[in-house]
């Protein structure tokens, strides 16, 4: 399937401004802040129309466009040169697949609106059981709620698949505290500027931060294998 996200603007198309993307956004990306945008804009990543006074005006596929990156950013913590290209394959007509996701998840299906599951239909999508879907959020892989997001199927699912090797949340406790190890080494390479109200600076040090995350997980990963090859080698000598 070949999914576009159009930025030009058709003729008596609705137009918002930017304050009112924001009321259609920001429930779902709350720090998303005009100098966001502006930074965004400033990368190539989105190109508002402009009015003859110089003022933003954004379309229906405007918003779509920037709830792809927005989500790109925070499920899947792709720096903005990765979503780039990302976005660059889309618009030249191709359905990419998101880089690094597991379950090999495309733009035509992150444009499609994602449903909110009750913890039953979390449970009987997945397979999982109820202790196991307490244990993962006992564990903090998993957020407490009443609904879940449908990103949240990909984390069980995989849970439910490690469950039957022997490996349980429980297990897990160890990597969330690497996470959270990580999280603070990466804050402190790269600290937000004391001064407060400026969305732009706080964009480009999220930037930072993505980019540094996913340095780290290429390193992880390929660690991770180098050692698993060496030592499957080994054995089989």
């Amino acid at each position: 399937m070949t999914v576009a996200i159009s930025q030009s603007v058709l003729p008596n198309e609705p137009m918002l401004g930017i304050g009112q993307v924001l009321n259609k956004l920001t429930g779902e990306f709350p720090d998303l802040t005009p100098s966001k945008l502006r930074f965004l804009e400033d990368q190539g990543l989105i190109e508002p129309a402009r009015t003859r006074s110089g003022y933003r005006k954004f379309t229906q596929a405007h918003l779509e466009r920037l709830r792809l990156i927005l989500t790109l950013q925070r499920d899947h913590y792709l720096p903005l040169r990765v979503i780039s290209n990302f976005l660059a394959e889309l618009d030249a007509g191709g359905d990419p697949e998101i880089p690094g996701s597991g379950n090999q998840r495309s733009a035509s299906s992150m444009l499609t609106p994602q449903a909110v599951l009750t913890r039953a239909e979390l449970l009987k999508q997945t397979g999982c059981t109820t202790k196991l879907l307490s244990d993962a959020i006992s564990a903090g892989l998993i957020p407490a709620a009443d609904v879940f997001a449908q990103d949240a199927v990909q984390t069980l699912s995989s849970l439910v698949a490690l469950s039957l090797r022997g490996i349980t949340p429980h297990h897990l406790r160890g990597m969330r505290a690497l996470i959270e190890r990580d999280v603070e080494f990466i804050e402190r390479a790269a600290p937000i500027s004391p001064a407060r109200g400026d969305g732009v600076k706080q964009a480009q040090v999220l930037e930072e931060r993505l980019e540094i995350a996913g340095l780290l997980d290429t390193i992880r990963v390929s660690v991770v294998r180098t050692r698993l090859h060496a030592k499957t080698a080994t054995r089989r000598g």
